[in-house]
This record gives structure tokens, sequence and C-alpha cells, in this order.
């Protein structure tokens, strides 16, 4: 605590909020940007400011509302590689202000008796709810159309429209309202009735106060109550995950931290809460420039100790795939090319619905984390100096003409022959069509003799080039939630599903996994290369490259590395987090061209740590 700057505030008497980020912040920040404004700001929100602001904005929820709507903003611009807890004091005003900003929850109840239920509706008032009172179902449509309801109560049995009557009549004019039956009557053909009407719950007479408030919060405030809980969970959380980067993790604890980071992006996806989604942006920012140190100290030497390292991509197969093959139950390896561990998890959902989850677990992606390197990879069973060295007919480099992952058949039959060293019937299917995906599916019975079969799906990374190429489809995947939300639907509509379907019902096991994942790019780095220098946008290779390094893990050796080394002079550099190259020529027109595009090739959470999962039938 800085007690120096907590005198000047007492002296100053800006123990009120608004004039300590006034004063305290505003007027620093006026004159610096970028760190230094980072720096002014930890200056004044501190612990102590953080638990004067808690409690004064408790007590005053106007004052509340006009310190978020004025300041809220800059907080979350330039709280940037902020450590943990001077993010509290966003966490108190994004709590506090949700609670600021509810309304009062408007309740429509119909019933012939409603002078017998005057308790339970002053209850009801005394919590809160405004409760609009009718005795019959025409009234009731009536007051509906009038007035706006979050919920209606309707009585079974009432003089005139019935309960079910009016629950239809209600529908048609507004059917996103939920409502509840309440009757006498318990007949299970009453139920399903009120079932097939699409009412939202059944109350049986005579109901108690409890139940009342039970179903109100289930059916009001359940969208409310999650998001708090959620959010309140992630608060918890998120020092416990900002102490852990700040340790000296190891590659499965670092596999550990992405997958919770990922667990906290789908769920407070859901609550639709820029403030709290800033939180774990910056968070996950701190989380990459973290990993990028840790590769960058520890990959060359898992490269050349490999059994100090992580399973990497060229001893997935021999071992995760190899040791589970049985006979007489085939195996089924699907690689979804350019698939991302959270696009694994919104998928799976569906799978769910037809395998059981045996195994979730995960992998390293050689670098580069790029289809020509990490793919070949995993099929031959080696790293790209050795494909070079051992099938040069196969293997292509950057600067050779044509595919560069023309040969995935023969270097998987050669894998095969060289460590499973075991008669192994197998197949080899690349799906680039739709038209392809149907006739593998159509013809899957055919393949169910094979002890492996590996089907190819190559739709999310032609998703990812088609984002980068076509405004169209940048519109509609304008954000991770969107991206994740189009491969849900590709998935859900594919023949990839149906064959899954269809497989669902055999005594099989099935693999799914990918070759590497991607990143949404947002900060250009200046490169220099020669004519022949690749062109994709997280690593480069050539001969003399010129960069700004502390933006890249160079590797100036690439034997060392185990790529391959095409002129003396030759290395590679690997983009850094969320950084991508571009050459000094139409710098401007290319930085806005890619910015926020999804890439890969380079060192992030999200490019090398790869979802493996393995299912069985139910």
């Amino acid at each position: 605590m800085q007690c120096a700057r907590i005198d000047q505030m007492r002296h100053a008497n800006l123990f009120d909020i608004t004039k300590a980020l006034e004063v305290g912040m505003l007027n620093q920040v006026k004159y610096k940007t970028g760190w230094d404004g980072y720096e002014s700001i930890n200056g004044i929100v501190d612990y102590f400011l953080f638990i004067q602001c808690f409690f004064a904005l408790q007590q005053d929820r106007i004052l509340l509302q006009n310190t978020v709507q004025r300041y809220g903003t800059r907080l979350l611009i330039f709280v940037k590689n902020v450590d943990t807890g001077k993010l509290f004091l966003m966490f108190a005003l994004i709590f506090l202000v949700r609670g600021a900003g509810m309304q009062e929850t408007n309740i429509l109840w119909a019933d012939d008796e409603i002078d017998l239920l005057k308790p339970h509706i002053m209850l009801l008032n005394e919590k809160g709810y405004g409760v609009k009172t009718v005795t019959n179902g025409n009234d009731a449509v009536d007051a509906f159309k009038k007035g706006f309801y979050d919920l209606v109560f309707l009585d079974e049995n009432m003089p005139g429209l019935t309960g079910l009557e009016t629950l239809s009549a209600l529908k048609n004019i507004n059917p996103g309202v939920p409502m509840v039956l309440v009757t006498k009557n318990e007949e299970e053909h009453l139920m399903e009735d009120a079932i097939g009407s699409k009412i939202d719950d059944y109350l049986i007479k005579p109901v108690n106060p409890k139940q009342i408030l039970l179903t109100i919060k289930k059916l009001t405030e359940n969208k409310r109550l999650i998001s708090e809980k959620t959010s309140m969970a992630y608060q918890q959380d998120f020092r416990n995950l900002g102490m852990i980067l700040n340790d000296n993790l190891d590659f499965e604890q670092w596999a550990d931290v992405y997958k919770k980071l990922i667990y906290w992006e789908l769920s407070l996806e859901k609550l639709e809460d820029a403030g709290m989604h800033e939180v774990l942006t910056l968070q996950k920012a701190e989380a990459n420039m973290q990993f990028f140190k840790f590769i960058e100290k520890n990959y060359l030497r898992w490269v050349k100790e490999p059994e100090k390292g992580p399973i990497m991509s060229h001893q997935l197969f021999r071992k995760k795939v190899f040791p589970t093959l049985q006979e007489n139950r085939p195996t089924f390896f699907f690689l979804i090319d350019n698939l991302r561990y959270d696009q694994w998890r919104v998928i799976n959902e569906v799978i769910g619905n037809h395998f059981r989850l045996e195994e979730e677990d995960s992998y390293y992606s050689i670098l580069p984390t790029a289809t020509q390197y990490a793919r070949n990879a995993i099929f031959s069973g080696l790293m790209p100096l050795e494909m070079e060295r051992q099938h040069p007919d196969l293997w292509q480099n950057d600067e050779d003409e044509g595919g560069k992952n023309l040969h995935e058949d023969k270097f998987l039959a050669d894998q095969i022959k060289r460590l499973y060293r075991k008669e192994c019937k197998h197949s080899y299917h690349k799906i680039l069509t739709l038209e392809q995906g149907r006739d593998v599916a159509d013809n899957l019975s055919n393949l169910m003799g094979n002890d492996l079969n590996v089907l190819v799906y190559n739709f999310v990374d032609m998703l990812s080039h088609a984002r980068t190429d076509m405004a169209m489809i940048r519109e509609l995947a304008n954000d991770e939630a969107a991206y994740r939300s189009l491969t849900l639907s590709w998935f859900e509509h594919s023949p990839l599903l149906d064959a899954l379907k269809w497989l669902a019902q055999k005594q099989v096991r099935v693999i799914i996994t990918t070759d590497h994942g991607t990143i949404r790019v947002k900060r250009a780095s200046k490169v220099i290369g020669d004519r022949n220098t690749n062109t994709n946008l997280r690593y480069k290779q050539g001969k003399n490259l010129n960069y700004i390094a502390k933006d890249v893990f160079h590797v100036k050796n690439p034997h060392d590395a185990l790529l391959p080394k095409l002129h003396v002079s030759s290395s590679f550099i690997f983009a850094k987090e969320d950084i991508y190259f571009v050459y000094p020529n139409n710098y401007n027109h290319f930085v806005n061209y890619f910015n926020e595009t999804f890439q890969h090739g380079g060192i992030s959470l999200e490019e090398m740590i790869i979802p493996f999962a393995t299912y069985t039938t139910k």
C-alpha cells in the first residue's frame, strides 16, 4: 500500500470515489500513454482505494452508475499487463453495476380466486416483484396486450377461457414469456396437454410461498443467478490463475492452465458480459506472454532430449495411437485440420450425444505450427529434418513448388511398418469437399475390416484461410465466439457427424485430434527477407532475416530444432503471442488486411497445445 499516496488523498479530502478517480487518475493519465499510463493508474488504484471504492459504491447505487459510465472504459483501456491485485477494482465495478441495473420483475397472475392468494402477492411485493392480478382468462389476455410481463401464472379452471385456452392466446401474442399453470387437477392427461402447449412449469394447489418464489427465480432470474455465480467463481479463480502464471510451470501444468482459461472463456461467453470478457482477455494475453518465455527456454531441449518433454507431433502415433489398437475393434482416427481446443470443446458436446468420452488429453505441436510441418510429422513419426533425410522423394521444403502434404498416406504406411512392427490393415482418406465427405460416410462399412482408419478433414483450415480472404466470412466469424459458432454449425451439418452417428452403432474406438491450432493476430512486426523467404505470417525461414528481436523466438541453426537448413545462413523466426510478420513494402495496407485474422505457425497456447480425445461407443 502506498502510504504517501494515501496521506495525500486524506489531506486533499479525496476519499470520495469520483474525486479520487478524477484527480488521482485522469489528471495523471492525461499527459501519459502506454506503459507510463499504466504505472500512473497503478499508483492510485491500489488495494486501499479498492476497499474504499467497494464499500462506498455499495452504499450509493446512483454514484456507482455514474462512476462506471465515466471511468469504466478508461479502466479497461489502461489496465493492460496489469498484476492480478489491481484488477480487483474492475471486478468491483462490474459486479456492482450489474446489481445497480436490475429492474423489477413484473408478474401477471390470473385466478378466479385471487383474493385467497393475497398473502402470496403481498410477500412477492415485499420481495420487490410487481404483480398484476386478474380473475379470468379474457382479462388476462387484455392485460397481456397492454403491459409488459416477465412471467404469467394461470389458474387452470377459470370461468370463460380455461387456463390452457388462455395459455394458447398468450403464446400467440408473445411466445417468449414464461408461463406457469396452477391447478388442483393432478390427472396425467392434463399435464400432457400443458406440456404439449409449451407450458414452462406446472404447480399443484395448494401452493406455498416457497414454491412460488422458487418458480419465479427459476424462470425469470435463472440467467442472472448463473451469471452472478459464474462471474464470482471466475473472480475467485482469477487471482489463483494469476499467481500460477508467475510460477515455474512444467508442460503439463501449462496445458492445465490453458484448459482452465478456455473453460472460463466458454463459461463467460454465455453471460454477454463485456467487462468480464475484457478481464479474461487480459489474463489470456498475460498467459501467452509467459508461455512464450517457457517455450523459448525449453523447446530446443525437448527436441534434443524428447524423454524430458511433452508428447509432440512426431511421437503421437507411437505413444498415443499404436498402443491402443485392438484386434476385431477398428480404430477411427479423425484429424480435423486447424482445430483449436476451444473449438473441440464445443463440438464435443455434440459428439457426447453419441459416444462416451474415454479420455481427454493433449499434446504439443512441433514448430512451426503449420500443416506441412506438424501434420507430416504426425503421419511420418519423424521431425522435418529427419523426413528430409529419410524421404527426400516425399518431403517438400518451403521453397519447393507444389503441395506440401501430398504424401501423408505414404508417410503413415512407412511409420506403421517402421514403428508398429505388426500386421496392420489401415486406410487413409483426405476429405476436402462435401462430396468426398458424403462418399466416405456412405462407405464406412467397407472400412470396418481395418485395424486403423485415418480420416483428415480440412474444413476448419479452409475456414481460417477464407476468413482472411473473404469479407463475408470475416463478418460471420468476427471474433473468437463467432469463429467457434461457425465451426459448430459446420460440424452439426457435416458428413463427419453423419459418419460418427453411424459409427456410434458399432463396436469401434474413435480418436479426434488436430495438427495445430490458430490465433487471432493483433500486432504487426516488421521483417525483411529475400525473395525466397516463405510467406507465412507467423514464422519465417530464410537467409539473413532482419527482424525485431523482442517479437520472435530465433532459431539460428535450424538443425538444433531438427528443421531443414536450406542455405548456410538460413534460420527460422517464430512470432510470439498475437504478433504477425509484415514486410516494409505496402506495410500499412498489409497491416490492415491481416489484422484480426486467424493465423498459425508461431508460438501461442492456442497453436501449440492440441486436443486429443478418445471415445468409445455407449
